[in-house]
This record gives C-alpha cells, sequence and structure tokens, in this order.
C-alpha cells in the first residue's frame, strides 16, 4: 500500500520521532481533559429527546454544545502537530481514523435499519451518519495538517473558510464538509498552542474568572432558548438554511467562535493536573464516543424517552446519571479490549514496509549471526 520512496533520513527521524512519543509520559491533565469532555458529550446526546418541555434544560443544553466539541477538536488538533505525512503517521491515520470510520458508518447504518426498522436506510460512506462525522472531518483536519504548518497566519485562514462555508447553501453534504469547515477554527487552534498557553488557563486566575463566566453564560442560554435556534451550534447548516440573511452567517460564526473560546478556556481550568481515579480513562475516549451512540440511538428507538416521568427533573437526573456511567464504563480498559479491533486496529499486514526499516532489520540480522558465530 505505501512504497519506499521517502529519503531515508527522513524516515529514520520520523520513526525517532514515533519512538519519543510512545514512551513520552501521558499528560495527566490532557486525559482528564479528554474524560470530562466526553462525558459532556453524551450528556448532550442524553439529553437531546428531553430537552423539549423544559426552558432550563434547553438553556443548559445550549451552553453544553457550545463549547463541549471545541474542547475535544482544540485537544484533537494539539495533539496533531506532530503530523508530517510520513508512512508511519499516515498508517495510524488509516488504522486509526479511516478504518473506525468506515466500520462503524457500516454499523450505525445497519443499527439505524434494522433496531429502528428503517428499510431506507442506506449505507454509503459519503454521508457520515450520526457521530461518525467526527473520524470523517478529522481525518481531513489531519491531512491537511502540514498545510495550516506552513503558512504564516493559520488560525485566520481558518476562520475565513469556516465563515464562507457558513453562507455557502450550495456545498456539498458529501462527507459533511460543511461541519468540516465551520468547526475547522478549533482544529486550528489546537495545532498553534503552546504548552504555555495550557499552563495559563490552569491557573488559579483563571479558575476563578471561570465562575461568573459560566453563570453569565447559564444566564444568557435561558435567555436565548425562545430567540435562538439551538442547531447553530451543531454547525451543520449555512445561514440561508435557517432562513436568515447570508451575512448572518459568518457574524455568527466569529460570535460562537469567540464564546466557545471563553467557555473552553474556563472548562479547561477547571480540569485537574494531578492524576484521578478517572486520569486513565482518557485513553479511551474515542471507544466512549463511538460506542455510547448505540445506547442513545437504541433507547430512542426502544421508546424509552416516551415516559413522561422522564422529562421530569428526577427523570433527566437520572438520565444524565446513566449517561456518565455508560460513557465511563466504555472507556475502561475491558471494554477497550474487546473492541480494539474496530477502533484500534494493528492490520500490519496491509502495509509495506519502507526501504530503511527493512535494512535496518536486516543490518541487526547480520549482526546477530555474526555474534552467535563468535560466541559459537
Amino acid at each position: 500500500m505505501f512504497h519506499a520512496d521517502t529519503p531515508p533520513g527522513q524516515n529514520e527521524q520520523s520513526k525517532q520521532n514515533e519512538q519519543n512519543e510512545q514512551t513520552k509520559p501521558r499528560d495527566a491533565f490532557f486525559d482528564n481533559a479528554k474524560y470530562l469532555a466526553i462525558l459532556l458529550v453524551a450528556i448532550g446526546h442524553s439529553w437531546e429527546p428531553l430537552k423539549g418541555d423544559s426552558r432550563v434544560l434547553q438553556g443548559l443544553y445550549m451552553v453544553v454544545y457550545s463549547f463541549h466539541m471545541p474542547a475535544f477538536i482544540v485537544i484533537s488538533g494539539y495533539f496533531s502537530r506532530s503530523f508530517d505525512m510520513s508512512p508511519a503517521r499516515l498508517k495510524r491515520l488509516l488504522t486509526g481514523v479511516a478504518l473506525p470510520y468506515i466500520l462503524f458508518e457500516i454499523a450505525y447504518s445497519l443499527f439505524s435499519r434494522y433496531a429502528n426498522d428503517d428499510p431506507h436506510q442506506r449505507i454509503t460512506l459519503l454521508d457520515p451518519l450520526y457521530l461518525t462525522w467526527f473520524l470523517c472531518s478529522l481525518f481531513i483536519w489531519r491531512l491537511t495538517t502540514p498545510i495550516w504548518k506552513l503558512v504564516r497566519h493559520p488560525l485566520p485562514i481558518a476562520l475565513g473558510i469556516a465563515m464562507l462555508a457558513s453562507c455557502t447553501p450550495a456545498m456539498t453534504d458529501d462527507f459533511d464538509l460543511q461541519r468540516t469547515a465551520q468547526f475547522l477554527p478549533y482544529f486550528v487552534l489546537g495545532l498553534v498552542l503552546k504548552p504555555e498557553h495550557f499552563r495559563l488557563v490552569r491557573r488559579r486566575e483563571a479558575r476563578m474568572l471561570a465562575v461568573p463566566v459560566f453563570v453569565s453564560a447559564l444566564v444568557f442560554g435561558y435567555w436565548a432558548v425562545p430567540r435562538m435556534n439551538a442547531s447553530w451550534f451543531y454547525h451543520h447548516d449555512s445561514a440561508q438554511e435557517f432562513a436568515a440573511p447570508w451575512w448572518v452567517g459568518p457574524v455568527m460564526m466569529l460570535a460562537m467562535f469567540g464564546c466557545s473560546l471563553v467557555l473552553t478556556a474556563g472548562f479547561y481550568s477547571w480540569v485537574p493536573s494531578r492524576r484521578t481515579w478517572f486520569t486513565a480513562l482518557g485513553a479511551g475516549t474515542l471507544y466512549g464516543y463511538l460506542l455510547h451512540g448505540f445506547l442513545i440511538k437504541g433507547a430512542g428507538y426502544a421508546g424509552l424517552y416516551d415516559h413522561a416521568w422522564l422529562h421530569r427533573p428526577y427523570g433527566v437526573a437520572l438520565v444524565t446519571a446513566l449517561a456518565v456511567t455508560a460513557v465511563t464504563l466504555l472507556c475502561t480498559p475491558p471494554v477497550r479490549r474487546v473492541f480494539r479491533f474496530a477502533i484500534e486496529p494493528g492490520m500490519e499486514w496491509a502495509f509495506q514496509r519502507d526501504a530503511a526499516e527493512l535494512a535496518r532489520d536486516r543490518e541487526q540480522f547480520e549482526q546477530r549471526v555474526v555474534r552467535e558465530k563468535v560466541n559459537a
């Protein structure tokens, strides 16, 4: 699948970087942040069928949706800084992003077709279904990483692309490009951030400032419920598709980007920097993300959300607790071992070994033969 056309020196440097990354200890802050962000994703999805009856819950839903995916995407961009189109990284992109996208796109399509008794549900890789849009977008974002590392002002360019997308209703729905373009600035922001930027928001002053910020956000969310369509936060449509003038799209894009960054910074400020009981779960957040959708959708298909008592405060609290428990369990090592074949497959058999690696293995084999002869 890959050919040995990369200069040996570049291969060696890439492999050295890869080894350094694997041996470098994980930062507890980022694992904690990923776990807490995926909790918010699951909570938001569990609230969606219930929010129609409560203005308070709709306001909470809008606040959560304004920053939970941006917080996750910024970290994804931050950890994509080393992507350099080397064979090793391309292999990881294919096995860790592209293949899970294909498998879960098929799985969600079949699940919708048979569990929901929907004979019109087709399997198509062009139209990401439910949660799979993130894998599709991540694949595109990561492939473009070398471009963002090359240009002088990547974030303004990414914002410009997002603003143009927000007023382009003719943009194709294939591969969810509208959402990919509108969430692009958060990924690019992660690429340009440095460790000191995260240390800055983790200061005590930032944690204290985050309190009035979130209080204000909750008040604004409650006020905005009857005045604003929460679908703006999905970044899935253009302004014209909301029956708004074209210029509203770029304005809303900039406004939401600013608000999302402030709330994301506040969220990061509250994330523990030390190791906690859930730190290890941060390595399995993709499992929790991809698998919890079957539980949410399955509950909907089974009509569980139709029970009136679930729409009352204690019912919402129960659903929230179940969502938190379920996504936590889905991030645990036993679940990861079961589903690793689909989310983190090795697939070494599918790739050609590059010339530098073959030469190194041959040299090591010859040295071992020489040592055995000497010892004999």
